[in-house]
């Protein structure tokens, strides 16, 4: 088993690797990579620190939706628990993006508590992502939209972590007040 930082370390540059070029949809063209910093980040923070494979994880939760990267090349790489969570977060790209967020909301209570931790912090960054200083209207829709259905997510992941879900309520009222 790798130590702790390593492990984290490790999970970052993969993710980095397989991600490269790749954008955040939006105005600012931000890379990629900065959303699951932030996932990671927060994930931490939620656990002080505690648990390095949910952190790597959070690292790493995009990659085989995004990428050609497997669950066997993750378990072999850092562990089954590691693989495990980042399987329970990929959506299936097959389905149409309605079908797909209808999953996510009944899917989200049936979800390992380490799961469903990395749904909140990942719709915590997302919906901050998506807030402006200036929004257009369409600006003001997708906020509400994705706002509206993050909210329906989290309601079935809630309960693991109390920093986490304040969190969340807190991004929430700042998403609401910019409309």
């Amino acid at each position: 088993m790798l130590s702790a930082v390593r492990l984290i370390s490790e999970a970052a540059e993969l993710a980095a690797r397989r991600h490269n070029g790749m954008a955040r949809k939006g105005r600012g063209n931000e890379p990629y990579i900065n959303h699951l910093a932030e996932v990671a980040n927060l994930l931490a923070r939620a656990t002080d620190g505690a648990d390095a494979e949910l952190v790597a994880a959070g690292w790493l939760h995009d990659v085989i939706e995004d990428t050609e990267t497997t669950h066997e090349e993750l378990a072999r790489k850092f562990s089954d628990r590691i693989a495990s969570l980042v399987v329970e977060c990929t959506d299936d790209m097959n389905l149409p993006k309605a079908e797909r967020r209808r999953r996510q909301v009944v899917d989200a209570p049936k979800k390992s508590t380490s799961a469903r931790l990395i749904k909140i912090a990942d719709k915590i960054s997302n919906v901050g992502a998506r807030i402006h200083s200036d929004p257009t209207s369409d600006e003001r829709g997708d906020l509400a939209d994705y706002t509206d259905w993050a909210e329906q997510v989290v309601a079935g992941c809630r309960g693991g972590n109390a920093w986490l879900d304040t969190t969340f309520d807190e991004m929430v009222r700042t998403a609401r007040a910019s409309l």
